[in-house]
């Protein structure tokens, strides 16, 4: 259960007015001294709390902070119990893990402020700094096979984009498979990793970690990132952007896809194929052959129904579908 100090912020984040320490108390099921201990606390922590004599608490500055009560504010009481909220942690796909193995239920979420082993695709790292990120891991345990759990990892992009449309206002693109991008500078990767059932061949248990860049300086990006990574925040001039806001609205929009997967499958392809600009360029897929990365080049000509990338490669009058594998787009990321 959130602490005294968690409710209390969200109760001070969800009122434009000030709160009496008698009404927070009789909320909280606390005593007023909890309440003033809760106050102090939140001050250290740098939020702005005015207090006046006969009305009480009024929030009157509220810093880029993740935690239980920055985040709650913006969900159902109850979801909180099923949401860890840490300062630092090596990597919140493998927290994660650790809580299904458990028996941790679906829609267990992790989140971090900082990651000192951020997971990317193919074994890459992700740079995970602290007070800039949203570093999160949403538990599933869809009742599915093996061989359409792909395609989660193309709902999320989907509900990425959707979080961050709901939270900031903001568009954002998917370069297939599920490069998140604004401004055609990538700002979030998704990384799936799912546990099988031997016997049955179903699937028990999936971790989706999504990573998004908000408020990054463009000095916060290693040399060899420049022309790739970006912020959301480097993407509009600089802005600060709430990541608990963000965190929130992503929870919302995960626990849809939980509970309409897959039954809403054609509703997730049509919104992935308006959001991918991937298809109608040149790119260049690759693939491994002996040890070595070899290219083809060709054209992306449209998102197939399994959410598989149709081309039509030089020299090459058929239509070939992939399902994985790595893909330059002309214009982006280099690749000219």
């Amino acid at each position: 259960m959130p602490s005294v100090k968690d409710r209390f912020l969200s109760m001070l984040i969800n009122s434009s007015d000030y709160i009496s320490g008698e009404s927070a108390s009789k909320a909280l099921g606390v005593s007023r001294a909890a309440v003033n201990s809760a106050v102090m606390s939140l001050r250290s922590d740098g939020y702005g709390i005015d207090s006046s004599t006969n009305r009480g608490y009024l929030l009157t500055n509220r810093p880029d902070r993740l935690d239980n009560g920055s985040i709650g504010a913006f969900l159902p009481g109850e979801r909180m119990d099923r949401i860890t909220v840490l300062p630092v942690v090596d990597s919140t796909n493998t927290y994660c893990k650790d809580l299904a193995r458990k028996g941790a239920p679906s829609g267990t979420v992790v989140i971090s402020d900082c990651q000192t082993g951020g997971k990317g695709r193919r074994g890459r790292s992700f740079l995970s700094p602290s007070g800039v990120g949203l570093y999160f891991s949403y538990l599933m345990r869809p009742d599915s096979g093996i061989e359409r759990i792909s395609e989660i990892t193309c709902w999320t992009a989907v509900a990425v984009c959707e979080a961050i449309r709901d939270c900031y206002g903001l568009d954002s693109e998917i370069k297939w498979v599920n490069d998140i991008l604004m401004n055609r500078m990538k700002i979030c990767g998704i990384l799936t990793e799912a546990s099988f059932e031997a016997e049955s061949g179903t699937v028990d248990s999936l971790v989706i970690g999504i990573g998004i860049n908000v408020n990054e300086k463009r000095s916060d990006f290693p040399e060899e990132l420049e022309s790739i990574a970006s912020s959301i925040s480097i993407e509009n001039g600089g802005k600060t952007f709430m990541r608990s806001e963000l965190a929130a609205a992503l929870i919302k929009r995960l626990d849809a896809l939980a509970s309409s997967w897959p039954g809403s499958h054609d509703d997730y392809l049509d919104s992935y194929r308006s959001h991918c600009i991937t298809t109608g360029n040149r790119i260049a897929a690759y693939t491994t052959v002996a040890g070595e990365s070899e290219a083809r080049t060709g054209e992306a000509v449209s998102i197939g129904s399994d959410f598989s990338l149709e081309v039509r490669f030089d020299g090459c009058d058929e239509i070939t579908s992939l399902k994985s594998g790595e893909v330059s787009v002309r214009g982006l990321y280099g690749y000219t």
